[in-house]
Parts: C-alpha cells; structure tokens; sequence
C-alpha cells in the first residue's frame, strides 16, 4: 500500500481547517445570539396627518356651577308653620318655600282691612254730606243775589259747605291711612313667608315643620334654610394659570370633559374672565375662568358640582404632520424604530402643541414610526425593538 503523497495530505488539511473554520463561526454566532440583548416590546405610533391646535388648560380641577343659585332664608325669625318643599323637588318661580307661624300678623292685616272698610264707609258719607252743603250754599248765593234771604244766612251756607268739603277729605285721608295699615300689615307678614324667586330644584333644605329659624346675624352666617338652584344655565368655572390667562379672550372655544363623563367632550365658549389674579398662600397664582356650554340642552343632565376640566384653543392648523405629544423627548427629539427593528434618535423641529398631538415640520416623515413608551427600560437609541400589540403580544 503506498504512502500519500504531499498534495494528498495539503489537501486534507486544507479540509479539516475549513471544517474548523466553519464550526467555530456556527459556534460563535450561536454564542452571539444566545448573549445579545433581547428586543424590548415598545408602543409606537405612525406620523399622520390631521389638526393640531395650542390650547390652554385649567391648572386644577374647575367644577361645573349655576348661572343662579340662591341660599334662601325668611328675613325674620320665628317657628316653622308650613315646608311644602323637599330636597330635589322642582319649583316654579313664586311657590311657597318655607311660611313662619304667623296668625298674629294675619289678625294684624284682617282688622286693618275692617278698619279701610270703616274709613271708605266714612269718607262716603261725609262727601255726600259735603255735596249737599255745597249745593245748598250755591241756592243760598243765588237767593241773596235776589234779595230772597240775608246776607248772614248765605254765608253760615258756605261756611257749612266748607267745614263738610273740610270733613270729606278728613275721611278720604283716613282712607289712605288704612291703606297704607293694610300694606304694613301685609310687609310685616311677608317677612314670615318665603317663595321662590326664580324656577330651579331645591338643593337643599335645613329646618322641619315646629322648629324655629333664626335669620343669620351681620357677618356671621348660617345654613340657609333653602338652597335653590337653577339649573337651567350651567356653566364651568376652572383656574387657569396666570401666565397662560393673558392669551384668553372673551369668546374664545374650548372643550369641556367631566369626570363623570370619561370619553366624552362638550363644546364651549369662555363667557368670563375674572378681572384679578387669585394668590392662594402655597399654589400658584391662577385666573378663574368661566366657560358656557354652546348647547344648553346638552348640559341639562349634568349636576352642579360636578369636576369638570376646560381646554381652550389659541390656535389650530388642520393638514399637518402629526405625532403624539407622548414620543416627544426633551429638546424635541423622537425615537424612531427603523424597517430592522433598531431604534434611531432623531431631532425634529415641532411647530403647534397640545397635551395629545404635536406638529411636526421637519426631521420626519409620515408613515415613520414613533416610540410612545419612552419610560420603558432599555428604551434607548441603537436599541432593538418589537412592537407590542394592544393585547400585550409583540410582533
């Protein structure tokens, strides 16, 4: 059997080396996958085309408020008689509210009315006697003019006419007396009933049928004993930061969302602007705001008191590239995740922005995406990412 020869063995060297080689690849790159960073699972969103408006929010949470709400108590004391109301129940302007314990002042008023009845009685009877007496002076003038009777007899007739005319308005004045009696009467019992001034809902009622109401002194108050409310007019009152009050104006929209009403907006107008800045001791100096709902009939169902938040607009642009003011980092810089899953920073410069979206003007382009779960951890330029669904799968 014969030796190999030399290009023989080359040859099989050669091989084993290549083999060699190739083992060591397979192994260094299933070493090097085995070790690298796994991709973190990001949210993104698409730079797209839509509205961007500069809008101004309230600092802290403003509550929707009554065009007219009135805490309501008689302007004299005394024991409850009559509460025809109940908290929640719905009244017409003019309907009793609350009526003191009054007979007194009813007595009071029916004996003025006697009285008036008595002095018009009075006055009718000393007018007609004052009409005779006249017409019996004038008949005496005309028969002393024709020497028919003396001179004495027809000036004792005008003095007699004069003392009943004298007579008459003496009664048509105590007339007036009793009138004016009547109209005390009727304030002093007045100030024992409340009505209500205008159409609402009753918010609240302090006070049972027997129990006696005190009017609130000067200066100290106490609990009404209605609280009324219409709700007929709402309206939302919200502080804004002082800096950002100085871009508002009086008529200027504005979106309204409630608590109670999470996905829903509704559309308003600033109706007011405190005149004066708010410095409470501790929190930042703040404009209050009033802001009216365009529709009326939409906010009908909304109680008074809710939290309610204002977003009023400064300025909007409609056709501009979009992204979600979430993916904005500081300095305007964005993470975009590229076609091979890395994730490039990026600069670009914004132009209009709100708490949802932010105008892009350049640095990117539409359809790119975005990174929006920037406190992620290994969220990071030169990362590898996958983009986690909404269900918590990544793809």
């Amino acid at each position: 059997m014969s030796s190999p020869t030399p290009p023989e063995i080359r040859t099989r060297l050669l091989k084993r080396l290549a083999i060699a080689v190739v083992i060591a690849l397979v192994a260094g790159w299933g070493l090097w996958k085995a070790t690298r960073p796994k991709p973190v699972a990001v949210l993104v969103a698409t730079a797209s085309v839509g509205r961007v408006e500069t809008t101004v929010a309230n600092t802290r949470a403003g509550s929707i408020t009554a065009c007219r709400r009135a805490k309501l108590a008689p302007p004299a004391g005394g024991r409850i008689a009559k509460l025809p109301v109940k908290e929640g129940m719905r009244v017409r302007r003019g309907d009793l509210l609350v009526e003191l314990w009054n007979e007194d002042l009813s007595a009071r008023e029916r004996v003025a009315r006697e009285q008036l009845a008595t002095s018009k009685a009075h006055e009718r009877e000393a007018c007609q006697l004052a009409e005779i007496a006249a017409s019996e002076a004038k008949r005496s003038r005309e028969l002393r003019a024709q020497n028919f009777t003396s001179e004495q007899l027809a000036e004792r007739a005008e003095s007699d006419a004069k003392a009943r005319m004298a007579a008459c308005e003496s009664a048509r004045a105590q007339v007036g007396e009793a009138e004016a009696r009547i109209e005390a009467a009727k304030a002093d019992t007045s100030r024992t009933v409340l009505r209500a001034p205008f159409a609402g809902v009753v918010a609240e009622v302090n006070g049972e049928v027997g129990e006696y109401l005190t009017p609130s002194p000067p200066g100290i108050p106490t609990l009404p004993a209605v609280d009324l409310i219409d709700d007929s007019c709402l309206y939302v009152s919200a502080p804004i930061d002082e800096v950002d009050g100085a871009k508002l104006k009086v008529g200027m929209s504005g979106r309204i969302t409630l608590d109670a009403y999470r996905g829903r907006s509704f559309r308003g107008h600033i109706r007011r602007i405190a005149p004066y800045v708010l410095a409470l001791e501790k929190q930042a100096r703040t404009v209050e705001v009033e802001v009216e709902f365009d529709d009326p009939v939409e906010a009908r169902h909304l109680l008074v008191g809710y939290s309610a938040d204002i977003e009023i607009m400064i300025e909007g642009r409609d056709g501009v590239t979009r992204i979600p003011t979430s993916a904005l980092m500081p300095g305007n810089r964005v993470l975009v995740l590229g076609q091979e899953g890395t994730l490039e920073e990026r600069h670009i410069e914004i132009g209009l922005s709100n708490w949802e979206y932010t105008e892009v003007r350049s640095g990117l382009v539409r359809g790119e995406r975005v990174v929006t779960s920037l406190d992620r951890e290994g969220v990071k330029a030169e990362a590898r990412a996958v983009v986690e669904m909404k269900s918590g799968t990544a793809k």
